[in-house]
């Protein structure tokens, strides 16, 4: 197999840094994206590729990233949509003005799949989006009602925000599967990671509690991610399908509403301020 150019978010920690290491240790050059520069650095300095920083909390980050990516790497062969993280008790808004999990988890990584949607066609690429066995236990999908301002628990939030990628992974196959470009969504598994690290939801007594030891390593939350971006779509997998274990799994029914991944990808579009596409 050729060496592929892997761009990774959420990089820093946990199943990203994971994959980064299992991907450049098979030969491919791992980009690799967060927002802690120590973090970043040293896994960039571990797999020997180049790194930058993103805030996914800030809609402006995510156009810079865009824009250096593109100047930096004429093919992109995977993109990795692996950023997200579930917060505490109180609904907080981005300077954005979007809900903070919402933004972070969804919709920045949303935008820059757009961003950098003609690179990945030329390329044939591969887009893949981490989500969460969330999507079906705690998600209540409202489409007006995106923002969690009627109701918000950080669990709903995190949990809707990784139904949406679901639907944005099925939605981005029905657009462009015909212009070259590969999607899926995956469950990593509880991996044990930092990951609820500043969180007051109840996932925090699982990933930061004695229950840690029963959690799955990020090596092996990463082995999902690590072969969607190696093996060859249309053969080994899928588009458009949510996988755990390398397998495709069943997610939650509102997963499979093909007007409501439509219509969450025209508003989505509208609150980053772009056209809603084909």
């Amino acid at each position: 197999m050729s060496p592929k150019t892997i761009v990774i978010t959420g990089a820093s920690d946990g199943i990203g840094a994971a994959a980064a290491k299992q991907l450049t240790e098979r030969g491919h050059h791992v980009v690799v994206v967060g927002r802690s520069e120590e973090k970043t650095a040293a896994v960039a300095k571990d797999t020997g590729g180049q790194y930058f920083l993103a805030d996914f909390a800030d809609l402006d980050s995510v156009r810079d990233l865009a824009s250096e990516l593109l100047q930096r790497y004429p093919r992109i062969d995977v993109l990795a949509n692996n950023a997200g993280a579930v917060f505490g008790n109180e609904r907080q808004v981005t300077a954005d003005g979007h809900e903070m999990t919402f933004q972070v988890n969804y919709l920045a990584p949303f935008l820059l799949t757009n961003l950098l949607l003609d690179r990945l066609s030329e390329s044939g690429a591969s887009v893949i989006n981490t989500s969460s066995v969330a999507n079906s236990l705690f998600a209540h999908f409202d489409i007006n009602d995106l923002e969690a301002r009627r109701k918000y628990t950080p669990n709903l939030a995190y949990g809707n925000s990784k139904l949406a990628n679901i639907l944005f992974t099925r939605e981005l196959d029905a657009r462009y599967r015909a212009e070259g470009i590969s999607t899926a969504a995956f469950h990593p598994g509880a991996v044990a990671s930092s990951f609820a690290e500043g969180s007051t939801s109840v996932m925090r007594l699982l990933y930061r509690t004695a229950l840690n030891r029963f959690l799955l390593s990020p090596e092996q939350g990463a082995q999902t991610l690590v072969w969607l971006a190696t093996s060859e779509p249309g053969t080994d997998w899928h588009s458009g399908k949510y996988y755990y274990k390398c397998k495709i799994s069943t997610a939650g029914k509102d997963a499979y509403d093909a007007a409501l991944s439509a219509r969450l990808w025209d508003e989505s579009a509208r609150m980053v301020g772009l056209g809603t596409g084909r």
